[in-house]
C-alpha cells in the first residue's frame, strides 16, 4: 500500500490519481505483452492461449487476448469470486494497449536484439504490475481464477498458479501459440521482474521529505 492506493479492491470511486495510475500501469502491462509478441521468440503462458485462439478464430492478438479475459472473468461466476473496477479495467486496457502499440514495434531477425526486446517487454510486465497491484483496486482475470481455485480446491497456490499456466501454454500450443525462449525468459523473469516494479513504484510513491 501506498499514499494513492485505494483502501478497499471494491471501490468503485476511487480517486483520480488511483485510477490515472492503474490505468498507466495496465497500459505499461499491455505494452510489455507486445514486446514479447514482437520479439517473436516465445510469448507469456496466457498469450500464447490467445495466440492460439486468435490463429483458430481469425481474431487479432489483441482482440483474442480481450475474448480470453472474458472467458476467465466467467469462471469467476461458479467460484463466487467478485471482481473490482481493476478488474475489468485490466481486461480491456491490456487488450487495447497490445492491439494498439503491436504495429509499431520492431521485429528483430537477430537474435540478440530479439533477446534485448524479449527481455525489454518482461521488464515493462513487471513495472506496469506494480502500479496495477499498488492501486489495489481488484485482482485481475487470471489472478482471481487462481485465488478462486485455490480457495474451492484447498491446494497451495503456488501449485495452481503453475497448473494453470502450464494448461494455458499447452492449449495455446497445440492451437498454434508461438512457445520458445521468451516463453522460459518469462516464466524465470516475472517474478524478479514484478519485484521489482513494486520497488519501483514504492521509490516513487515516497512523499518528499520536508
Amino acid at each position: 500500500m501506498v499514499s494513492w492506493s485505494s483502501a478497499h479492491p471494491l471501490n468503485l470511486q476511487p480517486r483520480a490519481v488511483t485510477l490515472v495510475l492503474l490505468c498507466f500501469g495496465l497500459a505499461v502491462f499491455g505494452i510489455g505483452e507486445a514486446f514479447l509478441i514482437a520479439a517473436g521468440i516465445g510469448v507469456s503462458p496466457w498469450t500464447v492461449f490467445a495466440q492460439g485462439i486468435g490463429l483458430v478464430s481469425g481474431l487479432s492478438i489483441g482482440w483474442a487476448t480481450f475474448a480470453v479475459s472474458v472467458a476467465v472473468l466467467l469462471l469467476w461466476i461458479p467460484l463466487r469470486q467478485t471482481p473490482g473496477l481493476g478488474t475489468i479495467l485490466n481486461a480491456v486496457i491490456v487488450s487495447v494497449a497490445i492491439e494498439l502499440s503491436l504495429p509499431y514495434l520492431p521485429e528483430p531477425e537477430l537474435a540478440i536484439y530479439s533477446f534485448l526486446e524479449a527481455t525489454a517487454g518482461i521488464l515493462l510486465v513487471g513495472l506496469g504490475s506494480g502500479f496495477y497491484l499498488m492501486a489495489h483496486l481488484g485482482a485481475g482475470p487470471r489472478d482471481g481464477l487462481m485465488t478462486g481455485l485455490q480457495r474451492r480446491t484447498g491446494y497451495p497456490i503456488a501449485w495452481v498458479r503453475t497448473s494453470l499456466e502450464i494448461a494455458a501454454v499447452a492449449c495455446g500450443w497445440l492451437l498454434g501459440g508461438t512457445v520458445g525462449l521468451g516463453t522460459l525468459m518469462f516464466a524465470f523473469g516475472i517474478g524478479p521482474a514484478v519485484s521489482m516494479g513494486i520497488y519501483a513504484v514504492k521509490h516513487l510513491s515516497q512523499q518528499p521529505e520536508g
